[in-house]
């Protein structure tokens, strides 16, 4: 091989991996991905490892009607993930405006955007997903909960921090009431609130 040929495939190997690198930066990452056997370890592992998903409400503008909007998240800083969903929105977009007055919301997240389904459909029932519904809440301002909010979105979504100022940004939580969540054939998992929020995540290593 020539070397410049070499010179080429160097290049190529590097912004490979600089890509891949990038791909998977801000986000937390497990070894393995969970038994589907264990529904909790599923969710959290779903929730952990995305930073964004659909959120729904209900529309003001569209008389009731549902309306779904991709939204960056994060439930933690990293190795810290409490499974709460929090969220930085602005009242200049539907999502927080619709929120403001009718706090029911779903918040949907698939696996096939963190390349675990191999070749799969994103509908096929072995690759996960996981659709939390409840009441989507602003934060109060300058609360310990608001402050953990901004860390933990700041931490994942580090272009956040120069958003602009004026747009009236706020931090919200999803208040989780039901859990539905798909993760291989034969139906919904049954998993409880409760299980999902207490479930110890475990063998999460820090993102790059």
């Amino acid at each position: 091989m020539g070397t410049k040929r070499r010179t080429h495939c160097f290049y190529a190997l590097f912004f490979l991996l600089v890509g891949f690198q990038d791909s998977v930066r801000g986000r937390l990452l497990l070894i393995n991905k969970p038994d589907p056997n264990d529904p909790a370890a599923s969710a959290r592992w779903l929730v952990s490892q995305n930073s964004w998903g659909v959120l729904n409400t209900i529309s003001s503008d569209l008389g009731g009607a549902p309306f779904g909007n991709v939204v960056s998240f994060s439930d933690g800083l990293p190795g810290e993930g409490s499974g709460i969903p929090y969220f930085y929105l602005t009242t200049l977009d539907p999502t927080a405006k619709n929120a403001l007055q009718d706090q029911r919301s779903s918040f949907t997240i698939s696996e096939y955007p963190l390349g675990t389904c191999g070749k799969k459909d994103p509908e096929n029932p072995s690759c996960a997903k996981i659709t939390l519904t409840g009441k989507l809440k602003v934060l109060k301002e300058n609360s310990k909960e608001a402050e953990l909010a901004k860390s933990a979105l700041f931490a994942k979504h580090p272009e956040m921090r120069g958003w602009p100022k004026g747009h009236n940004f706020q931090f919200f939580k999803l208040d989780i009431e039901d859990i539905f969540l798909i993760n291989w054939f034969g139906g919904p998992k049954p998993l409880t609130v409760d299980q999902y929020l207490h479930y110890k995540v475990i063998g999460l290593v820090d993102s790059l």
